[in-house]
């Protein structure tokens, strides 16, 4: 045990408490980095936190506290707190034995993800228990404890009219907004539809985003069982709400790697429907050259996946296999995608009918997933409810009751000043349309954090297009961010015409 001085570091560091010590002092006391320590001050608060060291900033009397811990205990510079060197957590060792190519059991996988949550992992051994799911896979047990894991580590909603029907898209497509034009159209049947959805992590939008050029997206778990109790859905972002809390420190890992562990993912995906009492989720599965799923060998094998790791579950899922080779709709970008729904919803000639067939497809199916069309009539059902206008009027309800402006008109959505245009260089048909080049390009516009920026396609694949004619737009707020765009799409060649 060690009493030592309190110095206030202001700099966050993200993920578990740290605190920084004399390289000296820990060397005398056979302390390491990462080793763990218990703080206690003069009032009993205690936190666990990892070692950090410094010989310059930091005296051998003293303990530096990082913004984390400094606002958890609740101290002040000069005080003196209690230092108790303690044990790494058990997880390390499941961890390991997950890098020796070892099966871990649901104890074990409960150990690492209590540890995750409680943040007493830092993010290399987090980073190594991901990497070590990525090299040697998980098992089909592995995998239904940890999506076990994942679902208690948070709350749940708590939605007694069922079912429960919920959508999936594995992504890798801009524009893709199918979401919301699925939930009115299933929640204006009575139906209930209670919607989580991601912000953009690589993307120009995530549906999150764009209903957020709409209505608020955040809310508590209280606060979004009242709204689906009462216009029987929502479209909110899943990271505002305490669903499956470990996922989302899962997803932080997993990004900066680019590991996308099989069964992690799936266990992420089914965690968070389980958590929001789905009953009924139909999985959308683009596949395409630029998308994240590239043949259909693999969408069956992900469709196998998907269905034996739900039927431990109990869950009644359907996956369907659709073109994700280029991008659906025609705005790319919070705003522009927000548009676009508002225009498909209302009936609009400027509607983008790929996404219009597209959301009314899903409908279908989902609708005979659960029973609630005959087979073969799900899709005609979704239609009637677009074409009577019943989903724009339960748009306009959802919108209100998450606290947006229910009679907002696409054109008064506001889209970027600063724009520049793509044109034909000749006569032809467009070959490729490529997502990835899309992607790059709305978000070097300023996509998603400038809800404004993104590009609107004038053309598609296969059409035909004359020297000069328009085949996008990009818009912007910045006039330095067009100058950038200029420049990466010499470097892309978004569009091959022949």
């Amino acid at each position: 045990m060690f009493r030592l001085t309190v110095k206030h570091i202001d700099v966050e560091t993200g993920g578990m408490p740290i605190v920084a010590l004399n390289e000296t002092f820990t060397k005398k006391n056979d302390l390491h980095m990462m080793d763990r320590v218990m703080l206690k001050t003069a009032h009993n608060k205690k936190i666990v936190a990892a070692i950090d060291t410094s010989e310059e900033m930091i005296a051998p009397s003293e303990i530096g506290l990082f913004e984390e811990v400094w606002k958890k205990i609740d101290t002040k510079d000069g005080d003196i707190v209690e230092v108790e060197p303690i044990g790494k957590p058990i997880s390390i060792k499941f961890i390991r034995k997950k890098m020796d190519k070892e099966e871990l059991v649901h104890d074990e996988i409960n150990q690492i993800i209590q540890d995750l949550v409680e943040d007493k992992l830092t993010d290399v051994e987090m980073a190594a228990f991901v990497s070590a799911c990525y090299m040697n896979g998980l098992s089909l047990s592995e995998t239904e404890h940890l999506t076990r894991a994942i679902v208690d580590s948070g709350g749940r909603l708590n939605i007694k009219k069922k079912p429960i029907l919920d959508k999936h898209c594995i992504g890798g497509v801009p524009g893709n907004r199918t979401t919301m034009v699925l939930v009115p159209i299933i929640t204006s049947l009575g139906l209930t539809m209670p919607k989580t959805s991601s912000r953009a992590i690589t993307s120009p939008a995530g549906t999150a985003d764009t209903m957020e050029a709409l209505c608020n997206v955040n809310f508590s778990i209280k606060e979004l069982e009242e709204i689906v109790n009462r216009v029987n859905g929502c479209i909110v972002w899943g990271g505002a709400i305490n669903l499956a809390a470990a996922d989302d420190k899962l997803i932080k890992i997993r990004h900066p790697l680019s590991l996308d562990p099989e069964g992690m993912m799936m266990a992420s995906i089914l965690a968070k429907k389980i958590a929001v009492g789905a009953t009924h989720i139909i999985f959308d599965l683009p596949i395409g050259e630029d998308a994240k799923v590239h043949y259909l060998g693999e969408a069956r094998h992900l469709e196998r996946e998907f269905k034996n790791l739900a039927d431990k579950f109990k869950l009644n899922i359907k996956t369907v296999v659709t073109d994700g080779n280029e991008p659906i709709g025609r705005g790319i970008g919070p705003n522009l995608e927000a548009r676009d729904v508002l225009w498909l919803l209302k009936g609009d000639k400027k509607s983008p009918m790929d996404l219009r067939e597209k959301g009314i497809f899903l409908a279908g199916e989902l609708l005979e997933l659960a029973g609630k069309a005959p087979s073969g009539t799900g899709r005609q059902i979704a239609e009637k409810q677009l074409k009577s206008g019943a989903a724009y009027k339960q748009m306009q309800k959802i919108i209100e009751a998450q606290g947006g402006n229910p009679n907002i008109k696409p054109d008064d959505i506001p889209v970027g000043e600063y724009t520049i245009d793509y044109d034909a260089e000749r006569y032809g048909t467009i070959n490729v349309l490529s997502n990835t080049a899309i992607s790059k390009i709305a978000r070097t516009a300023g996509a998603p954090a400038d809800k404004e920026a993104g590009i609107y396609l004038y053309k598609r694949y296969g059409e035909k297009v004359k020297q000069g004619e328009k085949i996008f737009t990009v818009y912007s707020k910045s006039e330095r961010n067009i100058e950038r765009v200029v420049q990466i799409i010499k470097e892309l060649n978004p569009v091959v015409i022949k």
